[in-house]
């Protein structure tokens, strides 16, 4: 059995076999072998050693007095004789057969039975191997084609073959004998003499593991891919994202002169690929997808059917429908509206009144209403130790700030001006400052504080100064910003 042993170490090292795999592929073979020369299996009996160096098979006979059945009973003095004077009718025992006494039928067939299980162990290893890969892509060559599908050499001695059937390929794309090919992988099928892999070139997903390989920020997760929409061979329409505001994410994909994007659109034979950022409010995100044309304005037609209209230049109308419709048709699958595209004169002589606006179609993409913002502390991003010091100083509203920061007259220690043009700037980003007009009657009849100030006919502001410090306040104030005082104003007489 020292050929068996060798032939175990060869699948186990170097056919990278599983150990249990093989045990039970010979262990099949032999009993098929025994069951062939001796018409049962029933009784035979497969061993292995520990390190699984050598394997024997037995014959399990049962002792008795008077043979009937040689195959499975043996003789209780020929057991004695031969093996132990212990045994005593009834015992059982595990006889050595050499394979040698196997007649040829009986070889052939175990042979057979390990073809057979070691190819099914192979096909499972592969189908098991490959199901995880569905997704990934592979690299293989150009073999023949029949009926409109391509079969693709992946290698392994023919035990993987490829196909790209007619509906997953890239309609202007040809290839000739040993092309090299890259497919997405999004099936696998067992065959005869292993498994076929069902790849992809129309397959979205092909652009983003391209992309993902040619873009490190996409790789990391800083910039994401939203969605990608294709027209396999003609264009393809893609929406990214980025979770860092100093990073532009289409710049990211283009690369520096265009070179991570030129590699993927050589990889999909020149396909024309648009990069577009991705936005929560529809119409810019509508603006973004009709790329490459020029769109001067969306305006939302229906918001629950969401359907929208694109009003562009004539000169941009052709580029913002494309040719036969594709380049619109796949800005409507990137958006998911409903996109009609009208020029300037035509938008002219239509009423668009009745159209929604975009603040009503942004509350699609918004789950909850904003909440006002009225105080220091509700403003997103603020530093919460000079909210605090505002708040201590009687400014905590984003009224009595601007009032104060207008005036100059925030002097708090601890605050810095660069803190408070922080806070001014937030303030700007996050609040919509609605100005009331002011009161004409009482402009007009607003006296004087100070009769000195208007019979020398200062038309200058009149000014405040707090009693304790001495500080420049307002009249809207109650407390000094700088001292924190408390006070009222009072009406002369």
């Amino acid at each position: 059995m020292s050929e068996m042993a060798d032939a175990i170490r060869q699948l186990i090292q170097e056919k990278g076999y599983s150990e249990d795999s093989v045990r039970q592929t010979i262990e099949r073979a032999l009993k098929a072998a025994y069951k062939r020369t001796f018409g049962t299996d029933e009784n035979a009996v497969v061993k292995f050693n520990d390190d699984m160096s050598d394997v024997s098979i037995y014959s399990r006979k049962v002792v008795v007095d008077g043979v009937y059945d040689p195959v499975r009973e043996i003789e209780l003095d020929e057991a004695k004789e031969e093996y132990s004077d212990d045994l005593e009718e009834g015992d059982e025992i595990d006889i050595l057969v050499d394979p040698k006494s196997f007649d040829l039928s009986a070889v052939s067939t175990g042979k057979q039975t390990v073809h057979q299980g070691l190819n099914e162990t192979f096909k499972t290893s592969l189908m098991n191997e490959y199901k995880e890969k569905i997704g990934e892509i592979i690299i293989g060559y150009y073999q023949r084609e029949r009926n409109g599908n391509i079969y693709v050499d992946l290698g392994n001695a023919g035990k993987i073959e490829g196909i790209l059937p007619v509906k997953y390929q890239s309609k202007l794309e040809y290839y000739e004998k040993n092309d090299r090919i890259k497919a997405l992988i999004v099936d696998v099928r067992p065959t005869s003499s292993g498994i076929q892999l069902v790849l992809s070139r129309s397959d979205p997903k092909l652009v983003s593991s391209i992309l993902e390989k040619e873009v490190p920020e996409i790789a990391d997760g800083t910039v994401e891919i939203v969605k990608i929409v294709r027209d396999a061979g003609y264009r393809t329409k893609i929406a990214v994202y980025s979770k860092r505001e100093e990073v532009d994410p289409v710049g990211a994909c283009v690369g520096l002169k265009g070179v991570r994007i030129q590699n993927v659109i050589r990889e999909l034979l020149n396909e024309k690929i648009d990069v577009l950022n991705w936005d929560s409010d529809p119409c810019i995100f509508i603006k973004n997808a009709l790329s490459p044309a020029q769109v001067n304005r969306v305006l939302i037609t229906d918001a629950d059917k969401k359907t929208a209209l694109a009003i562009v230049e004539e000169s941009q109308f052709s580029l913002a429908i494309g040719r036969m419709g594709q380049n619109v048709r796949l800005a409507n699958r990137l958006c998911d509206w409903n996109i009609d595209v009208k020029t300037v004169e035509q938008a002219a002589e239509m009423d668009l009144s009745s159209f929604t606006t975009v603040q009503n179609a942004q509350a699609l993409f918004n789950d909850e209403d904003e909440e006002e913002i009225l105080t220091i502390s509700d403003l997103p991003g603020v530093d919460e130790r000079i909210a605090a010091l505002l708040k201590e100083n009687g400014i905590d509203s984003i009224e009595s700030f601007l009032d104060a920061y207008d005036n100059d007259a925030i002097s708090i220690e601890g605050v810095s001006k660069e803190a408070l043009d922080a806070v001014n700037d937030l303030i700007n980003e996050n609040v919509e400052i609605v100005e009331e007009e002011a009161d004409e009657a009482q402009e007009e009849t607003e006296a004087p504080v100070e009769e000195e100030a208007a019979e020398a006919g200062d038309e200058e502001d009149d000014e405040y100064h707090c009693p304790e410090c001495g500080h420049r306040i307002t009249l809207d104030m109650t407390r000094c910003p700088n001292c924190g005082v408390e006070f009222e104003f009072e009406e002369g007489e």
